[in-house]
Parts: structure tokens; sequence; C-alpha cells
């Protein structure tokens, strides 16, 4: 039981620090910041991501649940690539300002329901 702990407060540290990093990356591009090309900027969340995805799956084998078998699994890994969907448009793919704002919206409004989905472990977390 010791190790679902460890497990799931690296996994929930790591959700609060990329929410908060793509929040932030948000936030500049919004601003027009050239902030957002720095290297450390970039580099990052790539790896708070790695430590999030390895922590995902250390939990899902601790508790022998997997995507594709759980409902409510998955419906956050479907939430998940909606959210990197739209985070990449936010930030990187967007053809003008105004697509930008939409999709960073759209990808805040997403992981918020995957953490939703998360809680309740529902697969329509606050959508139910």
């Amino acid at each position: 039981m010791e190790s679902y702990v460890v497990a799931k407060q690296v996994h929930v540290g790591c959700v609060a620090l990329s929410v908060a990093g793509f929040a932030a990356r948000g936030g500049l591009m919004l601003a027009g910041s050239p902030l957002l090309q720095a290297r450390w900027v970039r580099v990052a969340p790539h790896l708070v991501d790695t430590v999030l995805l390895a922590s995902a799956a250390w939990l899902a084998w601790l508790l022998g649940q997997y995507p594709f078998v759980h409902g409510w699994l998955t419906s956050k890994v479907l939430g998940l690539l909606a959210y990197v969907a739209l985070g990449t448009i936010a930030l990187k793919r967007g053809r003008t300002k105004g697509v930008r704002a939409a999709a960073f919206a759209g990808a805040l409004l997403a992981v918020a329901w995957v953490v939703s989905v998360a809680l309740t472990r529902d697969p329509l977390g606050f959508l139910r």
C-alpha cells in the first residue's frame, strides 16, 4: 500500500505541475511574451510529463486497472488526448491568437474534465 501512496503523490504532484506549467505557458502565449521561446520553458514540460506518464502507468499496474478495460481510465486517456491536441493548437499550431485562445480554453476545460473523471472514477466526470 505504501507504493500506491507514493505513486499517487507523484502522479498528483506532476498533474499539478503540468497543468500549472501549461496555464503559465498559455498566459505567456496570450501576452505575446518572448519568454515562451526560452529553452527551459520548452524543455521542462517534457520532463514533468514524462514522470507524469510513468507514474500513471505505475498506478495502473499497482491497481490492476487499465485503459480500454476500465471505463473511467479509458475516459481519462481520451480526455488526455483531447487536452494534448488542444494544447498543441494553443501553444504551437494555431494560426491566429483567437484560435490559440479558444484552444487554450478548450484544453483547460478538457484537463478539468479529466481531473473530475479521476476524482469520481466515473467515465462522465463532471458531465454526470
